[in-house]
């Protein structure tokens, strides 16, 4: 490759951007509040397993035309670490949006997203027992700010509401997919040196894959899906929102800057809810949308800097 080549590909738009954390994670928190949203709309009208299954089943064939030269150059190094890239494509894949969309038939989206602010916490807990990685000083105070934002916007200022709110089954499903997401982020730390399209190509595809026997058992004691309109909108987003765009995007946020580096985000995803809520929803933005706005930001800036060696 000559020179002008080299030049040319540092200036194209997508190699900046791959250099990008914090814009990939903020790209990435966004495609996951729309996923919320849709989610809690999917429920019941496509079942979580189904849903789940072919949301990752359309994002592997989306995907497979641009990673498949990449896939079999890397089979060799992905085939060395097999029993990890399972792992990973189990965790992130197959569990965590399957329990994702079945809490979501069972609790309402404001619990969903308190819950989801625990996600910097359980990282740093993974963190430290598979990494041996503790959180900073500075990081443990700006996953608390943002936390802290989080709240001020989801309880709309009055922080008292928080004692009124009843936690269900949903919630409780919710708190262990947030668990074993929180696992994956750290388990992605621990993937081969291979390209970023082989590892989203062969984890969407694992993690279909193991899906099967759960879509079949939920094909024959479910009502069976009616692809109308709607649903096939739905199963279009999530296969190319959420899941091919965001996972690129956050997968290679984390691969720049550390899993506790990138937790923090989890807190940008109830924010770009809220805003969400505003733009489509008609909500009037009101001053404790400002306040957590900042609060957020501040406390994702803090805990995902680089700290001066």
């Amino acid at each position: 490759m000559s020179a002008s080549d080299h030049t040319s590909r540092a200036a194209s738009p997508y190699h900046w951007l791959a250099h990008q954390p914090y814009l990939l994670l903020c790209i990435t928190a966004l495609c996951w509040a729309g996923n919320a949203i849709v989610g809690r709309l999917a429920a019941g009208h496509i079942p979580p397993a189904t849903l789940a299954f072919l949301r990752w089943s359309l994002a592997f064939l989306l995907i497979l035309p641009w990673a498949w030269k990449h896939l079999k150059q890397d089979w060799p190094a992905i085939r060395a670490k097999l029993p990890v890239m399972v792992v990973i494509s189990l965790t992130g894949i197959s569990i965590f949006n399957t329990l994702q969309y079945w809490a979501l038939e069972h609790t309402e989206a404001l619990n969903t997203l308190l819950l989801q602010s625990a996600g910097p916490l359980i990282v740093a807990v993974w963190s430290l027992i598979l990494l041996g990685v503790r959180l900073t000083l500075a990081q443990a105070i700006g996953v608390l700010v943002s936390l802290m934002g989080v709240l001020v916007i989801l309880l709309r200022g009055d922080l008292t509401a928080l004692s009124a709110i009843q936690f269900n089954k949903g919630d409780l499903i919710f708190s262990v997919a947030m668990v074993i997401f929180s696992l994956y982020s750290v388990l992605t730390l621990k993937r081969p040196a291979i390209h970023g399209l082989s590892f989203v190509a062969f984890t969407f595809g694992c993690g279909a894959l193991c899906l099967v026997p759960l879509w079949i058992w939920e094909m024959i004691s479910r009502p069976v899906v009616i692809l109308d309109a709607r649903n096939l909108l739905t199963l279009l987003y999530v296969a190319v929102f959420p899941s091919t765009l965001a996972y690129l995007c956050f997968n290679r946020g984390v691969q720049l800057i550390g899993a506790n580096r990138a937790a923090p985000f989890f807190h940008v995803v109830p924010v770009f809810g809220a805003v969400m809520a505003i733009v489509f929803l008609g909500e009037r933005p009101q001053p404790f949308h400002f306040i957590g706005f900042a609060m957020v930001l501040t406390g994702v800036y803090v805990a995902s800097r680089k700290q001066a060696s």
